[in-house]
């Protein structure tokens, strides 16, 4: 069973995709900043991120980017519901392997979780 981390600032979309992901047949662990993922860090196995650009603090693209420059190669997948193409190509840039524009339907993050390695 793969384990996916949701790092979002709303609790509502975070009891939801906990909700949507577990009836998938996910194991999931949710952190409401990029601040509180970091502490847990250590402590998570996780196989993928489901990772809100705008977050208060450290952002989504800031959490990837730090993450891959300390050596930690985790799959991400971008959320936003502030689209543009900016940050599109920075979240594609920073090495995202989707990137999903709030509100999404159910089954483009799950296709999107299914094509992670």
């Amino acid at each position: 069973m793969r384990t996916i981390a949701v790092i979002d600032d709303n609790p509502s979309m975070l009891k939801g995709l906990d909700r949507l992901l577990s009836a998938h047949g996910f194991r999931v662990q949710t952190f409401t900043s990029a601040e509180l993922f970091l502490e847990n860090l250590a402590a998570c196995e996780v196989d993928c991120l489901l990772l809100d650009i705008h977050l208060g603090g450290i952002s989504g693209i800031d959490l990837q980017r730090r993450l891959t420059s300390s050596g930690t190669d985790l799959p991400v997948i971008f959320m936003t519901a502030i689209d543009n193409e900016a940050t599109r190509q920075e979240a594609f840039d920073a090495g995202c392997v989707a990137y999903l524009r709030k509100p999404f339907l159910a089954n483009l993050l799950i296709d999107a979780i299914n094509k992670v390695p």
